[in-house]
């Protein structure tokens, strides 16, 4: 049975998404935060072991490097779960949308049979990268502060001009070199899709601002509207003080 798009199943994989981080709350907030922090601890390594399977198991590691925002997520994860970090759990308010958007536009996989490791290594390890940032601040295990509001837009930004020159270096290598995929095509880096987009809102974001790269800027305005609405009742709060 494959997995689909907006199949019934893909459907009811992200109702679970829903339950998932629900239910999981009102598992683990009567619990011993040692407690809390060993299980959001184990399953924050499932974002990992999924760059481990993506290197090793796909047979394809040159288009599976961990260059997407994704990964930086499923490396940034255990971290803040065992540090606390302030910091770079605001930040994961941000990047878990990237994990929430790879479940619901999950065209790629789409094909794959539910019930295979590629669809497991794929869908696990999202679920987990959007639950799990929301549940270090709902256990208050990591703070919401509005100040992290640039620090956040900075360092995501930061990270997709970095990885833009990455796109640029690989493809420059994999045409000298002529490295071919599975496919028997020149590989083709395009890791947090800095030089062509993959989704609709990328897509109408190149036709306003055409070529590569700058067109994500477009997702600036967004975030930090997102951002603002995340941070509305510490904000309000901190007015009303005033």
């Amino acid at each position: 049975m494959p997995w689909g798009f907006f199949s019934p199943l893909h459907i009811a994989t992200l109702i679970f998404v829903v339950v998932f981080v629900i239910g999981m709350h009102f598992l683990l907030r009567h619990r011993s935060q040692k407690t809390q922090t060993t299980v959001l601890g184990i399953l924050s390594f499932l974002g990992i072991a999924a760059v481990l399977y993506n290197l090793i198991f796909t047979g394809n590691p040159w288009e599976n490097l961990p260059f997407h925002l994704c990964a930086f997520n499923a490396i940034t994860l255990p971290i803040v779960v065992f540090t606390k970090s302030k910091t770079w759990g605001n930040v994961l308010l941000v990047w878990c949308l990237g994990a929430l958007a790879a479940l619901i536009l999950n065209n790629n996989i789409a094909a794959e049979p539910f019930f295979s490791w590629g669809v497991f290594f794929y869908y696990a390890p999202h679920v987990v990268e959007f639950g799990i940032p929301l549940l270090l601040i709902s256990l208050g295990h990591v703070k919401k502060d509005p100040k992290c509001i640039l620090t956040t837009v900075g360092i995501t930004m930061g990270l997709y001009t970095a990885v833009h020159f990455i796109n640029l270096g690989l493809n420059k290598w994999f045409q000298a070199a002529q490295i071919r995929n599975p496919s028997g095509e020149i590989v083709f880096s395009n890791y947090m899709y800095s030089l062509e987009p993959n989704n609709p809102m990328c897509e109408l974001f190149q036709k306003w601002i055409p070529g590569p790269y700058w067109f994500m800027y477009l997702a600036v305005p967004i975030l930090v509207v997102y951002l603002l609405i995340v941070y509305a009742p510490e904000i309000i709060t901190k007015l009303k003080k005033k």
